[in-house]
């Protein structure tokens, strides 16, 4: 087995268990409400800025690797990796800390907000692998396939971030 694919395999085994442990921890955690600390209600506006921050990221990130420039991509998407961490990170502690917000509006718009916020969370999930799959396949120097699967993950990826932002603005003017 060469040295490749033996790197190969240990990528795809860490980002088969991330895949399936981040969706069961951030899920297991959002049920966790912690007593006696004060709730962290300044923290959707920041973690809404972060997902605006990805979504601006990644589309630096095509117009550099269209430019021929793979070091200004490459540290782009490393961005945009950190990013949504830190998102996933203060939306979870938020959520640790704070009661669920629920969506005052009426009629369609409350259509339009539950289409995007359950579209949003389904792709959150379905991006994990496919995010880390395309950064592995570039830091293998496989670029057909990080090519082939970065058209799938790019728009899905992006419309995460962007949904995000659409999803803080729609809830805001219920937060107590």
């Amino acid at each position: 087995m060469s040295n490749l694919t033996v790197q190969e395999k240990k990528y795809k085994n860490f980002i088969t268990i991330v895949s399936i442990v981040i969706p069961i921890v951030v899920a297991a955690l959002f049920r966790i409400k912690l007593s006696n600390v004060e709730p962290l209600s300044f923290l959707p506006p920041i973690y809404a800025t972060m997902n605006g921050i990805t979504a601006v990221l990644l589309v630096f990130s095509v117009f550099a690797i269209k430019k021929g420039n793979r070091k200004r991509h490459e540290l782009l998407n490393t961005l945009a990796i950190v990013c949504s961490a830190l998102f996933l990170v203060m939306y979870v502690a938020y959520h640790m800390t704070s009661e669920s917000t629920t969506f005052g509006g009426e009629g369609f718009i409350k259509s339009v907000y539950y289409f995007i916020l359950i579209t949003h969370i389904l792709l959150s999930i379905v991006i994990i692998p496919f995010v880390l799959f395309t950064f592995m396949r570039a830091k293998l120097g496989q670029f057909p396939q990080h090519k082939k699967i970065a058209k799938i993950a790019y728009p899905l990826w992006l419309y995460v971030a962007v949904t995000g932002v659409i999803i803080y603005i729609m809830i805001s003017p219920y937060y107590v």
